[in-house]
């Protein structure tokens, strides 16, 4: 499921991967078209728990890249790695 926060966050919750891999997808299709608009910021999925993830337009990724980002609370440490 997406739910939208804003045009520029959404949340993605879903328990099986494909549909995690569909959801996430949509998602970043979505916020890009609205980061294409402002060509300003670029896009940031972040996972928030295994089943969970927000897609947003950031100001702290540069302009037509995507980064993915992992904060699960088991775990102290955030990973930051470039998308596509």
């Amino acid at each position: 499921m997406i739910k939208r926060h804003s045009d520029v966050v959404l949340e993605i919750t879903a328990h099986d991967s494909d549909t995690v891999e569909n959801e996430l997808n949509a998602a970043v299709d979505i916020a890009r078209e609205h980061a294409v608009k402002e060509r300003r910021h670029g896009i940031l999925v972040t996972q928030h728990e295994y089943s969970r993830y927000t897609v947003a337009i950031s100001r702290d990724v540069p302009y037509g890249q995507t980064l993915e980002r992992r904060e699960l609370p088991a775990s102290s440490q955030t990973e930051t790695k470039p998308g596509c």
